[in-house]
């Protein structure tokens, strides 16, 4: 990621690699080389190589390696064992980028009444390896992430005031910026613990809370997820709580696909869904 970026060149940069992921996915039968890529997005095959592994850190033809349908079955075959050990036993993804722990705390039913009163929120827009993002930020923890996929800032400050309508909010890239730094870190060996602040019914804080217990590199399917939480058969329930996750990648739902071992969808788009796995499906090499 380039270092004093201003806001108009990192958007740029993620449309092209949105684009350039975009037409992998629909290309990967024909298994498109780089210079068809590049002529897709109207970018040298030089600078689309180098655009798109620094925001995605792998190269478009890793990335398109990882993308096939069997690749995603076997995955999620594979998931299988190895997520029942983790909810068993709380383990964590030997491929990790690095270990994230993180903590759901949800607000009491006061809190809810109150819809944010008294809470004092720092927010802030960052570039990620997933492009820009807005997060939110209280003294008990992260209650607000979203990438902002095409939409307006003012679109998704909107957002987080509809979540708190009577909190205070107040920009601060100076506040949030090292929580986005923490976040996205690229050191292995780190282990850092987050608190999320959410509000949600009990159903959506029991699947929210499956979520955290699927390691980084491994999936599931909704169905999975319903099982999980004792509810067999909600598993379009389940699918709608997943989409209502107020908290971007540290809540997992990329995570979880179809039964099928397609993507599925996601709230903020299936082209940066493919990206977040693949970003993730490296360090399980």
């Amino acid at each position: 990621m380039i270092m004093n970026a201003t806001p108009t060149d990192v958007a740029l940069d993620a449309e092209r690699v949105s684009k350039a992921i975009q037409f992998i996915r629909n290309s990967a039968p024909e298994q498109p080389g780089l210079k068809d890529v590049a002529t897709a997005v109207h970018l040298s095959e030089f600078h689309l190589q180098r655009l798109f592994s620094r925001w995605a850190g792998i190269s478009p033809k890793r990335f398109l390696q990882l993308l096939t349908l069997e690749h995603a079955k076997a995955q999620l075959a594979q998931s299988q064992d190895v997520l029942n050990a983790s909810l068993r036993a709380g383990l964590s993804g030997s491929g990790r980028l690095h270990d994230l722990f993180v903590n759901i705390e949800a607000v009491t039913p006061g809190e809810f009444k109150m819809q944010g009163k008294h809470v004092t929120i720092d927010y802030g827009f960052h570039p990620t390896p997933f492009g820009e993002c807005m997060i939110g930020v209280t003294k008990r923890g992260i209650c607000f992430l979203e990438f902002s996929a095409n939409r307006s800032e003012q679109e998704i400050i909107e957002k987080l005031r509809y979540r708190w309508p009577e909190s205070r909010v107040n920009r601060s890239e100076l506040s949030t910026k090292p929580v986005i730094d923490q976040i996205f870190a690229t050191q292995k060996s780190d282990s850092i613990s987050f608190n999320l602040l959410v509000k949600g019914t009990n159903f959506q804080l029991q699947v929210w809370n499956a979520l955290l217990k699927i390691p980084a590199g491994y999936t599931v399917s909704y169905s999975d997820v319903a099982k999980w939480i004792g509810k067999p058969k909600a598993h379009r329930a389940v699918g709608s709580a997943i989409g209502n996750n107020p908290i971007a990648w540290l809540i997992p739902c990329h995570r979880v696909l179809r039964s099928d071992g397609n993507l599925g969808g996601y709230h903020w788009g299936e082209d940066r869904k493919s990206a977040c796995l693949t970003w993730e499906g490296r360090y399980d090499q």
